[in-house]
């Protein structure tokens, strides 16, 4: 465990710019900021059924942040998305899936995503004692040339019957398959609600477009911003996504329709305003956003 003076260190630079940052953008007394009543706040006057908030209900009251209204969530699904041999050769005991899960239980997380035949493969020992989250699609990288596409691994009604507490998807937003990849998350979280299990989506931005003059708007607050408001939409309980690194990219690649006071009164250059833009569309911070991943870097990676 770190303490403040390493924090302090690895910061560098960044640290007054992170720490001492006072918003003046969008006031968090607009926001539905975590706290351990999220679920009375934000889901009891919802659609989701009795079986549906206890089972969110399962996750937020689970490992070292119950009843603090955040989440820390072990997500291991690279072997598919990265290819098994890339994610796990450093630590090849990662190859069973059995050693993801006790990571995930000793590091006192919330719950373990990870694939459907992982999980599976270990449900009866371990389902009643950390909350499962199945991943239902994939991109795999066996197709050459590689493409962005998310096609469904298993289905919602094997996720339940192996006692998992949520499904996660991913929909690549931007991407000529999203408008498939958008259907099919629809049905399997209106099925997955209907069952009483909670619903995650990775809420990602895919398109070589989104690249442009050399700066990379994947992970543009606005592009990111959106593409969270597509996912609330579809009624994801929980949104993931990456944490901003630049904005305009609409602007930018001169398509959407835009504001410019998105640019100036709800969002600014500091990442934590960037951030804050990515919280308000998510319902205004009524569905709890995520943050993680993002480009590998090699040995300064955190």
């Amino acid at each position: 465990m770190k303490n403040i003076s390493q924090v302090l260190d690895l910061l560098g630079s960044d640290k007054d710019l992170l720490l001492n940052h006072i918003c003046k953008t969008i006031p968090k007394e607009t926001l539905h900021l975590p706290n351990p009543d999220h679920l009375d706040d934000c889901f009891l006057s919802s659609n989701r059924n009795n079986q549906t908030i206890k089972s969110l209900n399962q996750l937020y009251q689970h490992g070292r942040l119950s009843n603090t209204g955040y989440l820390s969530i072990l997500p291991v699904d690279q072997g598919i998305e990265h290819t098994a041999g890339s994610a796990f050769a450093p630590n090849p005991m990662y190859f069973d899936p059995e050693n993801i899960i006790k990571l995930a239980i000793e590091s006192g997380c919330n719950a373990v995503a990870s694939t459907m035949g992982g999980l599976a493969m270990l449900s009866r020992k371990y389902a009643h004692k950390i909350p499962f989250i199945v991943k239902i699609n994939h991109n795999e990288l066996m197709t050459y040339p590689n493409k962005f596409d998310q096609i469904m691994f298993g289905s919602v009604r094997d996720a339940w019957n192996m006692g998992a507490v949520a499904v996660g998807a991913t929909v690549y937003f931007g991407s000529k398959e999203s408008d498939r990849q958008i259907i099919e998350v629809a049905k399997a979280f209106e099925e997955a609600h209907s069952l009483g299990m909670a619903t995650i989506l990775w809420c990602y931005t895919r398109n070589d477009a989104f690249v442009k003059d050399g700066i990379d708007y994947h992970t543009a607050a606005d592009l990111t911003g959106q593409a969270n408001y597509l996912g609330v939409s579809l009624q994801a309980d929980i949104i993931k996504q990456k944490l901003p690194t630049n904005n305009g990219g609409f602007t930018a690649l001169k398509f959407g329709k835009t504001n410019p006071e998105m640019y100036t009164k709800l969002s600014s250059n500091n990442p934590i305003d960037l951030c804050r833009y990515q919280v308000v569309n998510c319902y205004s911070g009524r569905i709890n956003l995520i943050n993680s991943g993002g480009e590998s870097t090699g040995k300064t990676d955190l």
